[in-house]
């Protein structure tokens, strides 16, 4: 099968949004250029109805500055950053917004307010970080985590990564997502704690406390994405060479990995924080409009994937 190119795989994600209605979304602190840019043109593309918490009248400056249409745009005062992102996750708890979006202010600070034990948005799974890559050289859209949160998670915590990250998919579509958990090597060994835990995660699939998915490993990289690697190590796996998400050992790792097909594969992401009552759409100042409008598109889909009574809900 030939890769799909990027704008394909793209333009499909946008054409699932387009029968939906925009979602409600507060977005904490869009006070700088892009952030603010970046809702206003999801709005405009009836992806979100983007709510816009922070200091109305530096917001505003902003927008005239850089001829923005706010168009109907709402505006929710707010003094500073600490206290849109409050005020932001305060308006999702009343049930005004359905998704949460990063603006400008800093992510820890923003998740500090998600997850506030008696005002936050906690569940009982852990928060989690997924970057929905588009990847040239692949065929389909591929989900790596935990590339941002969690630094050294736990075989737990790793089982409710893997469990956020198989609800994404489903809800982007994906009737059976393919989850390859990589580590160095292929085979089980107690001197690869990495290992340990794949071999974990794939017997607790088997015994339904991970639902939904189709989980291998441990696989390295090479084994993961290419169905011939596999074949040459022996490997029989209706995962390897087409995996629709990568769970990664660590942080570290999977930051690596998502950075390098980024820069090196020039792949476009989206990046989202799972795990709490809402998606949380995370951007940076460096994020193309096309990587914006992505990650709003993907948490319109997961948004409204939990509108569905028979829909994954936390």
């Amino acid at each position: 099968m030939k890769p799909e190119t990027g704008t394909g795989k793209y333009e499909r994600l946008l054409e699932r949004c387009q029968s939906l209605p925009a979602v409600p979304t507060a977005v904490a602190h869009p006070c700088e250029e892009s952030a603010l840019a970046g809702a206003v043109e999801a709005g405009h593309k009836g992806l979100i109805e983007p709510i816009l918490v922070g200091p109305a009248a530096k917001i505003q400056e902003i927008a005239s500055k850089a001829r923005i249409d706010l168009g109907r745009a709402q505006i929710v005062d707010a003094p500073h950053s600490h206290a849109a992102a409050a005020k932001a996750v305060e308006l999702v708890r009343q049930g005004k917004a359905e998704l949460l979006m990063k603006g400008s202010l800093h992510t820890d600070e923003l998740l500090g307010a998600v997850v506030a034990r008696e005002t936050g948005l906690r569940t009982g799974r852990r928060v989690s970080h997924v970057f929905i890559m588009d990847v040239p050289t692949y065929h389909k859209v591929l989900i790596v985590t935990d590339a941002a949160i969690n630094i050294a998670p736990s075989l737990e915590d790793k089982v409710d990564i893997c469990q956020n990250a198989i609800d994404l998919a489903v809800s982007l579509g994906v009737a059976q997502p393919k989850v390859a958990i990589l580590a160095a090597v292929e085979t089980v060994t107690s001197k690869m704690p990495a290992t340990l835990d794949a071999a974990a995660l794939c017997k607790m699939a088997e015994r339904k406390q991970i639902n939904g998915g189709l989980l291998d490993g441990p696989l390295a990289f090479d084994n993961a994405i290419s169905k011939e690697a596999a074949k040459i190590k022996g490997i029989r796996s209706e995962v390897a060479g087409d995996p629709d998400i990568l769970l990664a050992p660590d942080l570290e790792a999977g930051n690596i990995l998502a950075k390098l097909l980024s820069f090196l594969a020039n792949a476009d992401s989206a990046g989202l924080v799972l795990g709490a009552k809402v998606p949380v759409i995370l951007t940076s100042r460096a994020d193309s409009v096309r990587s914006r409008i992505a990650s709003c598109a993907v948490a319109m889909l997961a948004a409204h994937a939990r509108r569905q009574p028979a829909g994954k809900g936390d």
